[in-house]
């Protein structure tokens, strides 16, 4: 039962991303490709009517099997990019069920090595082409999968990318960042999907793998920033956030964990919380620009 109440939620997402595409079909939400080592990549690009930049760009990446529309939907980051005038783009995975290549995870993206970083790379060059992208402020997160990709982005796009922001995702990767890059976590400790403190789960897409937990990988970051290790800790009523200061180059790590929170992005109606990771990610985004 518990298996099959995961597959539901999944698919649920799934829908919902399809009912969001029909609904955005007018707002002037644009799908365009790319080619990318031989294959034809989409994503979803969505620009703000004050177009006068140099514009800071928020890359959103969805879960295993939901899709680019889905990301939209569930984030509402286009939402947000009208209010404080940013560009976000979400991107599309690959194969059947869409996934990305993010290390030990997941399915069609992970065993045919597709190059998801080089489709990063030439997704934000394309940006930087036709639109005015501020390179200091280009900025990376996503669920899951998606999260998992976003870790893989900081570890290997370190030279580009100023923030991420992983949601329910873990960091099951050889990191070596060229440069500090600034980290924002938002993890439930009731994540049955990627265990808040690591592991393994049966409830996975592709082979069986097992999730480095978030502490670690928190603590991975602040020493890589050089922050103080100890943080500043705040018990708020949804959420208690672990703030990690005087890190090098001005970035910073933050850790938001949810109490009983589970596979869902923060914000959006099946989560339960009024905390909206959107909001609190784009304000720690634009506190740190790349040095």
């Amino acid at each position: 039962m518990k298996r099959f109440a995961v597959v539901l939620l999944v698919l649920t997402v799934a829908v919902v991303g399809v009912m969001w595409r029909r609904a955005r079909a007018a707002s002037g939400d644009q799908t365009r490709t790319i080619e990318v080592d031989g294959r034809m990549r989409s994503y979803i690009l969505h620009v703000p009517a004050d177009r006068s930049g140099p514009l800071p760009l928020v890359i959103v990446l969805h879960g295993a099997t939901q899709g680019d529309a889905s990301a939209e939907s569930m984030s509402k980051m286009s939402v947000l990019a009208d209010r404080e005038n940013f560009i976000a783009v979400y991107p599309q995975g690959t194969g059947r069920l869409v996934t990305w290549n993010a290390g030990n995870c997941c399915g069609y993206a992970q065993s045919n090595n597709v190059d998801d970083i080089g489709f990063l790379r030439a997704l934000i060059a394309k940006l930087e082409k036709d639109y005015r992208i501020d390179a200091k402020r280009i900025y990376v997160t996503g669920i899951s999968n998606g999260a998992m990709m976003s870790y893989r982005a900081a570890c290997e796009m370190a030279d580009v990318v100023a923030a991420v922001a992983p949601v329910e995702g873990a960091q099951n990767l050889v990191c070596k960042p060229s440069s500090p890059v600034s980290v924002i976590v938002f993890h439930g400790t009731a994540d049955r999907l990627v265990l808040y403190n690591g592991g393994s789960t049966p409830y996975q897409i592709g082979p069986h793998r097992t999730d480095t937990s978030v502490a670690e990988t928190v603590a991975f970051w602040v020493k890589e920033n050089g922050c103080a290790p100890a943080p500043k800790h705040e018990d708020a009523t949804e959420v208690r956030i672990d703030t990690y200061s005087g890190c090098r180059d001005g970035t910073g790590v933050a850790l938001y964990t949810i109490p009983g929170g589970h596979h869902l992005w923060p914000g959006m109606p099946m989560s339960g919380l009024k905390l909206s990771a959107t909001d609190v990610m784009w304000e720690f985004f634009a506190a740190h620009p790349k040095a």
